[in-house]
């Protein structure tokens, strides 16, 4: 409110005690370990897990007691617990001391309001800012010193926060107890930031979303995206590339949805000489604000005689090589995702395709005269991932991802298979396959009847972060005090 004269004397304002949570919706209320008994709960702004809570819905308040509407857990975080403070007196002002001037420009409690603003800029207490985002986001950051009870205010100017986020930067002090950015995402949104202190930072005490968070305080997530793995070659057949595999972290926005897309694996080839496995498809994350983040499918193995392996996330094997066939080269793999594959080699008949590469080896080339290259073993990186997931190739204990297929001979003998889902040639068998959800490549094929390449192993995208779960979804499992969503085909996962 606005008063005409002298600022009204508030005081008493008061942070309450920490509170460690629990089972269960009751917590007492203590100031210095003394019970403490707020008027109500309006008279209270409570902080759980970051988002300010919505009084009387959310929570209410019984004597010294806070009694939130939903049992909490020991994972969940009470932020701080503020209790208003109450109006001490209002001087009154004398007569002929309040000026036309001071009516329009001098009323106490009262921001002013600047001009719409339309790109980043830094904010100055006592200011009002009208942001429209409706060309592109921007950042508003906030001043790098500010004293207790300094109000900022923000509002949505074109109804765009949704479309194009505002992000607002607390440039070295804190939002909410945080000292990350935070992002306003949702339409026609106005907020009130106040500062408070230096644990707390700036606060926001008011919104127009009544019951809302009116901010969404991103949290980082860990991915591991494995590309499919690479179709394997027919007729002494290299084997096929293992897919591509990235890993990273990335900020995901709470209510934001980002598109999980699984690469399917490659066929592998059937007929024609020379020809090749076919590439597996890529495995992708993508959404609003984030860079796709996207892993290559596995290269196709190559074929009798002497064709070449195709280059993907990993490499593809090259194929065996004719009478008079030049060497045939595997392909090369992506940097940062995979390896290349092995070369194939020719002799007086058929000779031996090479191994696909993998996202921890390279495949082994052919040797001697018809000895078939090895597939190059996955990752073993992100063996807790595995373990935690039950997904990937379990070896002793330790898993892998994105092995090559193994290349094969002339009369049928395989390499072996790169741990990771790699497949091998089986005598008596027409296909090689790389395991599913692993993106390991396909086996190269070996002689009539039984020649076919093998199909690559689809991919997977795993996604964790620390704590208690916090998005949706895919299969979400907790483990060693992280939460992890499993993806097996294209879905979806919100923040």
């Amino acid at each position: 409110m606005a008063y005409i004269g002298k600022t009204p004397i508030v005081g008493n304002f008061v942070k309450l005690d920490a509170i460690t949570t629990s089972a269960t919706t009751t917590f007492n209320l203590l100031n210095g370990g003394v019970s403490y008994y707020p008027q109500s709960a309006n008279n209270c702004i409570v902080s759980l897990n970051g988002v300010i809570q919505s009084p009387t819905s959310a929570y209410t308040i019984s004597g010294s007691t806070i009694v939130f509407s939903d049992a909490l857990t020991s994972s969940d975080t009470i932020d701080f617990i503020l209790v208003l403070g109450d109006v001490l007196s209002i001087g009154t002002p004398s007569d002929g001391t309040i000026t036309p001037s001071k009516l329009s420009t001098g009323v106490a409690g009262l921001v002013t309001w600047q001009s719409v603003q339309t790109s980043g800029f830094t904010a100055v207490a006592g200011r009002g800012y009208p942001c429209n985002t409706t060309s592109a986001a921007f950042t508003v950051t906030l001043p790098a010193s500010a004293n207790a009870g300094d109000t900022i205010r923000i509002l949505d100017y074109a109804g765009t926060f949704a479309t194009n986020n505002l992000t607002i930067n607390p440039n070295s002090l804190k939002i909410q107890s945080q000292t990350s950015n935070v992002i306003v995402s949702k339409n026609n949104e106005a907020l009130t930031l106040t500062y408070i202190d230096s644990t707390s930072g700036w606060l926001i005490t008011s919104g127009a979303n009544e019951g809302t968070s009116a901010i969404s305080i991103p949290y980082s997530v860990e991915y591991l995206v494995v590309a499919g793995g690479g179709g394997g070659g027919n007729d002494v057949g290299g084997g096929g590339g293992a897919g591509g595999l990235l890993s990273n972290t990335f900020s995901a926005i709470p209510g934001t949805s980002y598109t999980i897309t699984i690469g399917a694996g490659g066929a592998g080839s059937s007929s024609g000489a020379p020809s090749t496995g076919t590439a597996g498809s890529n495995s992708s994350i993508s959404g609003t604000g984030l860079t796709t983040i996207t892993a290559n499918g596995g290269g196709g193995g190559g074929s009798y005689p002497a064709a070449a392996g195709v280059s993907g996330g990993s490499g593809g094997g090259g194929g065996g090589g004719g009478v008079s066939s030049p060497t045939a080269s595997g392909g090369t793999g992506t940097s940062g995702q995979g390896n290349s594959g092995g070369n194939g080699i020719s002799n007086s008949s058929a000779g031996a395709g090479g191994g696909g590469g993998g996202a921890g080896a390279a495949g082994t080339a052919a040797s001697g005269t018809t000895t078939a290259g090895n597939g190059g073993n996955g990752s073993s990186a992100y063996s807790a991932w595995g373990s935690a997931t039950s997904t990937g190739q379990n070896s002793g204990g330790t898993y892998y991802y994105a092995g090559g297929g193994a290349g094969c001979n002339d009369p049928g003998t395989a390499g072996t298979a790169g741990l990771g889902g790699g497949g091998y040639h089986t005598s008596g068998t027409s296909t090689y396959n790389g395991t599913a959800n692993t993106g390991g490549g396909a086996g190269g094929g070996g002689i009539a009847p039984t020649n076919n390449g093998g199909t690559g192993g689809s991919g997977i995208i795993i996604l964790r972060y620390s704590g208690s779960q916090k998005g949706t979804g895919g299969t979400v499992v907790s483990s060693g005090g992280y939460t992890y969503h499993t993806f097996t085909s294209t879905s979806s996962y919100t923040g």
